[in-house]
């Protein structure tokens, strides 16, 4: 009796671990999951909901005006590319997402449309597409056909508006009308632009070679890295983080490091500034010592072999000779500059 209450009790207990170690495994992985997703933004409809199909009527754009439940979006909040989009209660097509730009003077600029998409039926509809779009832009909806459908929705505080006909690209119009307390089931997942916040270390060499490691977000899927205009080596870490190489320079100074994706290039900031550090070679011939040290130093070199010749004339002893390499030359950081130093020849 006694063994089969302790082997009852070792089975509890192995069960109770069991579920501890599942709960953990799902929290990982929950976790991992929402890094993969973390830079992407959902805009408009909180989708899914019970629509009803509504037809176009005629061949124009609608697009949200208003979204007043939690959670939902109605412009782009950043630069980047739209990478997704979706619709629910649609029928007929194929439909086309339209990417509108408000100029601010009660007009909607035409800049983009995806491809064209077709529901299977009237559930909710997913497309991918790549089409960029700006901070404070819109996405409307184009139908094909008089009788193609889209999901409407009651809901309190929402509208949409229409533009008809539908729109030339470039081109920016204002709405045709609006409809109050309601709105269309369209959503969209927008991926930002990558963004630098850190380069580390900020300073290197004109010889290139550094390795440094650029902080930032929406690195996935960077295809290319450059220091100025010039492209460098570089693996891509984590979404927020690059290891690069960086790439040689003809001449000191300060330049941006941009990351570039299929959202875009990262807006230039003081955050992604990298410094190539060289030796300029000053002009050394006719000063004295005690300078020449001062100005190798200020220049980023360093002070090599001081060979010591007979001055020709009195006023050359105690000052630099000759000087290699030559004033001007661009060298890396601590290149040794070497000098000839007048000495009163001896008797």
């Amino acid at each position: 009796m006694r063994q089969q209450q302790e082997s009852e009790v070792l089975k509890r207990r192995s069960v109770g671990r069991l579920a501890m170690v599942m709960a953990v495994v799902a929290a990982v992985c929950a976790l991992f999951a929402g890094a993969a997703q973390a830079s992407v933004i959902s805009i408009g409809s909180v989708l899914p909901k019970e629509p009803t199909p509504t037809k176009f009527e005629r061949v124009q754009t609608l697009f949200n005006t208003a979204l007043p439940e939690p959670g939902a979006t109605l412009a782009s909040p950043v630069n980047g590319a739209i990478v997704r989009w979706r619709i629910q209660g649609a029928k007929g097509g194929p439909f086309y997402l339209r990417v509108l730009h408000p100029n601010g003077k009660g007009q909607f600029e035409a800049t983009g449309t995806s491809q064209g998409a077709s529901p299977t039926d009237e559930g909710l509809q997913t497309f991918n597409t790549n089409l960029k779009v700006k901070a404070g832009d819109l996405i409307g909806i184009d139908p094909t056909s008089v009788e193609d459908m889209i999901g409407v929705v009651d809901v309190s505080g929402a509208s949409y508006a229409s533009i008809f006909p539908t729109p030339f690209e470039g081109s920016a119009v204002p709405s045709t009308e609006t409809v109050s307390g309601k709105e269309i089931e369209l959503a969209a997942e927008i991926q930002p632009q990558p963004e630098v916040t850190a380069v580390s270390p900020p300073f290197g060499s004109i010889a290139g070679g550094t390795v440094v490691t650029i902080a930032g977000t929406s690195f996935t899927q960077a295809s290319e890295v450059k220091f100025g205009s010039t492209p460098a080596g570089f693996t891509v870490d984590s979404d927020t983080e690059i290891t690069a190489t960086v790439p040689q320079s003809a001449k000191p100074g300060s330049v941006d490091v941009s990351v570039t994706t299929f959202a875009g290039t990262n807006p230039n900031t003081r955050f992604d500034d990298f410094l190539y550090t060289a030796c300029v070679v000053p002009q050394l011939k006719n000063r004295t010592l005690k300078v020449a040290k001062k100005l190798v130093k200020r220049r980023g070199c360093n002070l090599g072999h001081v060979k010591k010749v007979d001055a020709p004339t009195a006023k050359k002893v105690g000052k630099v000779l000759q000087q290699q390499p030559k004033p001007g030359k661009i060298l890396p950081p601590g290149a040794r500059v070497r000098i000839q130093l007048g000495v009163e020849p001896k008797a």
